[in-house]
């Protein structure tokens, strides 16, 4: 295992005859993308899959997948230095990956919109994201109470944890 799959915790939330639902990723997946969107699609979601990884409290990748349709949002492209999955997003959603001279600027990329239909919209996911004195759990927290599914969410987190 690299050191960036054990310091990050993949979990998958979907919503299963009217509830919401969560559960643990393999350690394996956390670190790459292909793995992860492969995941999701096997999910018995109704309206998708939503995957939500924390990498070491430094940022976070959100996925949608609903069958062909993958959507992602990188919470910090400015982590595509140094983290390979960050790498991995910028590249699939073919963006020039930053330089170590941008490590001082943090800014979200990809479909900052990604959970607009489930009432957070983009300008809120932004401010969240733009939050320097937030760790990537806390923010994810956030998107989880947002979206109505931070019970499971945390559940899932205490399962990761023991």
């Amino acid at each position: 295992m690299t050191g960036e799959a054990e310091d990050s915790v993949a979990v998958v939330v979907y919503r299963d005859e009217g509830a919401w639902q969560s559960g643990v990723l393999p350690e394996r997946v956390a670190s790459d993308l292909d793995s992860l969107i492969q995941v999701l699609r096997q999910q018995p979601a109704e309206n998708g899959a939503i995957g939500l990884v924390n990498v070491a409290d430094e940022f976070f990748v959100a996925l949608r997948v609903r069958g062909d349709e993958v959507r992602m949002m990188l919470s910090d492209v400015t982590a595509a230095v140094a983290w390979e999955l960050a790498r991995q997003v910028v590249d699939r959603l073919g963006i020039e990956a930053p330089t170590d001279d941008d490590a001082e600027e943090v800014w979200p990329a990809g479909d900052i919109a990604i959970f607009a239909d489930l009432g957070l919209d983009e300008m809120e996911l932004g401010a969240l994201v733009g939050d320097l004195d937030a760790y990537a759990d806390e923010m994810l927290l956030t998107v989880a109470d947002r979206l109505g599914f931070a019970d499971v969410y945390d559940r899932a987190l205490e399962a990761a944890i023991h």
